[in-house]
């Protein structure tokens, strides 16, 4: 769809972009409501482990439209909707059922660092600027993205950037555990791409059952893996895994 724009990278690895460059990559009300669709599209995916998130020409995203976003605050009902159909993108995206790392070059405001934080993983250049500005437009942050931040980074450095709606480097913010690694411009891409592939050949079982268990509140992680933990003992990753280990190869999930 407009805006954004999906291809296979190889050896289980999607990348999902964020294309508007000529706006820096802000987000449409539009992009916000096709996002779970095409996240879809791509977890029935057979050869699909894996999700990039990026965007184009050398920006995550600007967040918002503020265009847009002037006139749907024209109607209160609007504005209602709107924020509901971005909370809706997010969650399809914390949903989504492999491993998601978004790569962040340039600038990644807002809507676009609400959308890096929904990732599992974010890996940065060294160039790259991250916060979210609603404390400069009197927007009241929707409580998903709230907590999610809070959870990520903490309560306080959550204020932090909430109260303040200051950019923090691709530094502070790995400080802040905002990031999870911060690279060189040019090595980026290599190394996130590398990186997914790696999580594209480990056990999905795993995967499944740690993204189960860090989903919701963590008083419910027992019952969240329950299931996945009683299916685990007949499924056949732990007998491959143990028998790469002791072949001392790779094993085969």
């Amino acid at each position: 769809m407009d805006g954004l724009r999906a291809h296979l990278s190889g050896a289980g690895v999607a990348t999902l972009v964020i294309d508007r460059p000529e706006r820096r990559n802000a987000l449409t009300r539009a992009m916000w409501q096709g996002l779970p669709g095409v996240l879809d599209r791509l977890a029935a995916l057979p050869s699909v482990r894996a999700l990039l998130l990026t965007g184009a020409s050398g920006t995550f995203s600007a967040g918002a439209d503020i265009g847009e976003l002037a006139e749907i605050y024209g109607d209160p009902r609007a504005a209602d909707e709107y924020h509901a159909v971005g909370v809706a993108a997010e969650e399809a995206l914390a949903g989504f059922p492999y491993p998601t790392i978004a790569v962040v070059h340039g600038f990644c405001v807002g809507g676009g660092c609400q959308l890096a934080a929904a990732c599992d993983l974010r890996f940065a250049s060294e160039e790259a600027q991250l916060g979210i500005t609603p404390a400069k437009l009197g927007v009241v942050y929707p409580a998903v993205p709230t907590v999610r931040l809070a959870r990520l980074v903490g309560p306080a450095r959550a204020k932090y950037l909430l109260f303040s709606g200051e950019l923090v480097s691709a530094r502070q913010a790995e400080l802040f555990g905002l990031v999870d690694e911060v690279l060189p411009v040019a090595e980026l891409d290599a190394r996130a791409l590398d990186f997914a592939r790696l999580l594209a050949r480990r056990s999905q079982q795993t995967i499944g059952a740690v993204k189960a268990a860090l989903a919701g509140p963590l008083e419910d992680a027992a019952a969240a893996v329950a299931p996945l933990e009683r299916k685990s003992r007949e499924a056949p990753d732990v007998q491959e895994g143990l028998a790469a280990f002791l072949e001392r190869r790779e094993p085969r999930f």
